[in-house]
């Protein structure tokens, strides 16, 4: 277990940042276009009785971590062990245009505004949020508490000064218009509380689950969409850290908290171990499912708030935009500016890294790697290229007991398990055949007996794949399955 300064918060904050603004604005990143015209956003807690009401969201999200605590750290002192949690989110700003009317004195709101050959648009900001709150003993955590959580409502006003004043020094005698930043108070709470699992000990640690909960209770039922997020926390996260404890992963937990993991609940948002590999004393509980220890690719320059698109298309879709589209885009919000910028300034050899980069989320143990030779004139993707494997004949040795093509398997989907996986967890498949890829990991490739269409699947070639660490054998392979092959 860690303890100490948190050094891989700062690696958390840069996963938690793209998840605070995912969504926030979408390509081509114009105030004009359609997909703009609403607010795609994760984790957001309306105000209560929105959702209701049709006109906004639920207003709490919650969430179970598991915390291991040794003997010794828990009886060392009263408050050794301790929780902090940072609750950010995002807080809407309202920026209006608005134009003096008659002797300069007055206003009233556009949607645009040209001044000086200035555009300025009327749209709705946000501002980031932070309220960093603790540390909460352990003792203080067992009881249970419930913080409340407070941002001030807010008006700046900018002055849109005529050609005969600067942009600092503009009065509002003078000034053809104004921009005026509005922000309503938000109001909520967090409920912290900690549960020892007495009975399911870890390793001869104490096993405790903790219980953060963050709700939005602003009063009143809002009766329209705008009201209703203007008073909502917006990309809604959380950021835990522990002392003289450790975090246990609920993705993968070690067999002793299996069935606690299991029991966990989790209600719009999903706790992963952040920061790097080993390290187990921070927590990033996100309303976007991520896997432990998540980190944001290295080649990704520019924050695009969109992580369901490719980089390098969107980057040159970006670049592809006419000179009025990037005009208005630099006027509908300040981060939008900044990515037509940082597009535009990307070098050639920033661009060449977007065009992709082959990792491995892990590497299977008990692969070794090994090395294929030149196959001279034969394409490489062949499969003549390299005939040191044959996926129809290979065997991989699972739990001592040999696995190959006609072999019967339960699947048990571990980590890194995408949907489709974990739909098939405790299914009975037929292993179709055994890959080893160049980076010396298994690939069991199998069809699902369940389904009906799996021989088609078959003579297509078209199979799901496990590593051999997710299969259980079940019997000897099939002989007659063995020598059928696909046609």
């Amino acid at each position: 277990m860690t303890g100490g300064r948190h050094p891989g918060l700062t690696l958390a904050r840069a996963v938690a940042d793209a998840v605070l603004y995912e969504g926030y604005l979408l390509y081509p990143y114009r105030a004009s276009a359609q997909k703009n015209q609403a607010r795609w956003q994760f984790g957001i807690l309306g105000p209560p009785g929105a959702a209701a009401a049709g006109v906004g969201e639920e207003p709490q999200m919650l969430t179970d971590a598991l915390l291991r605590v040794a003997p010794s750290a828990s009886a060392a002192r009263p408050g050794a062990v301790t929780v902090s949690v940072c609750v950010r989110f995002l807080q809407l700003q309202t920026r209006t245009v608005e134009r003096a009317v008659a002797d300069g004195n007055d206003f009233e709101p556009v949607s645009e505004l040209q001044v000086n050959g200035a555009r300025w648009l009327s749209w709705d900001e946000a501002v980031p949020c932070e309220l960093e709150l603790g540390p909460f003993a352990l003792e203080q955590l067992e009881r249970g508490l419930t913080v409340p959580l407070s941002v001030p409502a807010g008006e700046d006003l900018e002055w849109l000064p005529d050609s005969g004043s600067s942009e600092k020094s503009g009065r509002p005698g003078a000034a053809p218009g104004r921009l005026v930043r509005r922000r309503r108070a938000l109001s909520g709470s967090l409920r912290l509380t900690a549960e020892a699992l007495s009975d399911q000990p870890l390793g001869g640690d104490l096993l405790l689950r903790l219980r953060v909960a963050v709700e939005n209770v602003a009063a009143g039922v809002p009766s329209v969409k705008a009201d209703a997020v203007a008073t909502s926390f917006i990309g809604t996260h959380l950021l835990v850290t522990c002392e003289n404890a450790g975090f246990v992963s609920v993705l993968d937990p070690p067999v002793e908290a299996q069935a606690s993991a299991a029991e966990c609940v989790h209600e719009r948002c999903w706790p992963v171990l952040a920061g790097p590999e080993g390290q187990d004393d921070v927590l990033l509980a996100s309303p976007i499912i991520l896997y432990d220890h998540p980190s944001v690719a290295p080649e990704s320059a520019v924050a695009l708030f969109d992580s369901t698109e490719i980089d390098e298309i969107l980057t040159l879709r970006v670049l592809t935009l006419t000179e009025e589209e990037k005009a208005e885009a630099r006027v509908t919000d300040p981060r939008a500016a900044a990515i037509i910028d940082r597009c535009e300034a990307l070098t050639v050899d920033e661009l060449e890294k977007l065009h992709g980069a082959l990792r491995s989320p892990r590497v299977f143990e008990g692969a070794a790697a090994f090395e294929i030779e030149d196959p001279g004139d034969v394409p490489w993707w062949s499969p003549e290229a390299d005939e040191s494997v044959r996926p129809d004949q290979d065997v991989v040795v699972i739990d001592g007991v040999p696995v190959a093509r006609g072999s019967r398997v339960r699947l048990h989907p571990r980590r890194h398990a995408d949907a489709q996986d974990l739909f098939s967890a405790g299914e009975i498949a037929l292993v179709a055949g055994v890959h080893f890829d160049v980076d010396g990991s298994t690939h069991v490739a199998v069809t699902l007996e369940i389904d009906p269409a799996a021989d088609l699947h078959d003579w297509f070639g078209r199979y799901l794949y496990f590593a051999p660490d997710e299969l259980e054998p079940l019997e000897p392979p099939d002989a007659d399955f063995q020598q059928k092959g696909r046609p």
